[in-house]
């Protein structure tokens, strides 16, 4: 037997001895690795927070500063700020638009729920002889809201100490909190500022350590999927304001209010694929249903056909053209990533099945070539 052979059998043996502990002590290793992976939490949403920013990032400073030689040395830190600006105005504008109608709706409500319970109650005195019984009871009845909000406030106190019993262990998350995000934010900076420098010293590291090919096909894998979680993102923000510029005009053709919020609303959740829609939905429907209940029904009819619509021929299209995968298999991503983990399965399994998708075209590809398969056999 040579040296080789025992290496490999010795390397086996090794890890089925500990597999097998890592499995008889699985509760250890998962509190290992939940440590392990809390420790990474800020450097991981570092990580999410400079791809995410990167998208318009890397566009801005394509474009606007390509054929300016004199700005070639601040294009970056320039580039970053422009998107901060582009990204905050985003959000700005948006809660320009749906605050203040929130706070009327609130005020509204407040004032409707009293006289609501007024007409329930005169019409049940004018219904009397149908249901004498709860007509005495309804007449009996008498709500003192002031009295309520006092419970309301005594209830509070009395919770109170309660709450600020635990206040320390709330405060250490909040502080632990604010300081990942804070680590986040500067671990964010540094990668987005020094990408290609972190680009070449991570090929070096692999060439070092990898094979040649090996280490050219981890770093075409994953050129592959930085392009197709990028394409992704920029997909998913394409559908989201195709989706609310479709509410906002049909509403507004339909006369329904709240026209503009409602798509501004929609167009946020809708970021969230598939199922964000239907928390604009619920929202809206609240809006509405305070000023026009039947307009509420019709709402709900208009946003079951348009997210139809958009589910089956918009979303497909645009987000699968973007991540270059084809319907039917955006179809089957959503449907696969919703059942295994949620939302957060829709959000990964779109282009993590492109890049799967593609991998696997040129595999077959490379496959039919070494073969010497003619194409009339498969066209």
């Amino acid at each position: 037997m040579d040296k080789n052979m025992k290496r490999q059998i010795l390397q086996i043996v090794a890890f089925a001895i500990l597999l097998y502990c890592a499995v008889t002590h699985i509760d250890i290793v998962w509190y290992v690795f939940r440590n392990f992976l809390s420790l990474l939490a800020p450097f991981i949403l570092g990580g999410s927070i400079a791809f995410i920013i990167n998208v318009p990032m890397k566009n801005i400073e394509k474009h606007l500063f390509k054929k300016n030689v004199k700005m070639q040395k601040f294009k970056r830190p320039l580039s970053y700020v422009l998107t901060l600006l582009l990204i905050l105005g985003i959000l700005a504008l948006a809660l320009v638009v749906i605050i203040p109608e929130l706070v009327n709706t609130t005020k509204m409500l407040a004032q409707q729920i009293p006289i609501a319970f007024n007409a329930v109650q005169n019409w049940i005195q004018k219904n009397s002889e149908y249901w004498p019984m709860i007509a005495t009871y309804i007449e009996s009845a008498e709500i003192d809201f002031s009295s309520l909000s006092s419970k309301a406030v005594t209830l509070l106190q009395s919770g109170a100490s309660k709450f600020f019993s635990s206040s320390v262990d709330v405060i250490g998350s909040v502080i632990s909190g604010i300081v990942s995000f804070v680590i986040g934010i500067v671990f964010s900076v540094y990668l987005l500022f020094q990408k290609e420098k972190l680009s070449c010293q991570a090929k070096k590291i692999l060439y070092a350590l990898l094979p040649v090919k090996t280490a050219d096909r981890v770093v075409s894998v994953t050129s592959l999927a930085n392009h197709t979680f990028s394409n992704f993102l920029s997909g998913q923000c394409l559908e989201a304001c195709i989706l609310g510029t479709l509410f906002v005009i049909v509403m507004s053709i339909l006369r329904m209010p709240y026209a503009v919020m409602i798509g501004v609303v929609i167009a946020l959740t809708a970021l969230i694929p598939v199922v964000g829609g239907f928390i604009g939905c619920a929202v809206g429907m609240f809006l509405i249903v305070m000023v026009n209940p039947m307009q509420a029904l019709w709402f709900l009819v208009l946003f079951l056909i348009l997210q139809q619509l958009e589910g089956n021929l918009i979303y497909p299209r645009v987000v699968g053209n973007s991540v270059g995968l084809p319907s039917i298999w955006v179809l089957a991503a959503v449907s696969i990533g919703s059942s295994l983990f949620g939302i957060l399965g829709i959000l990964v399994f779109i282009p993590l099945c492109s890049v799967c998708y593609a991998l696997f075209r040129d595999f077959v590809h490379v496959r039919l070539k070494k073969r010497n398969i003619a194409k009339s056999k498969y066209k």
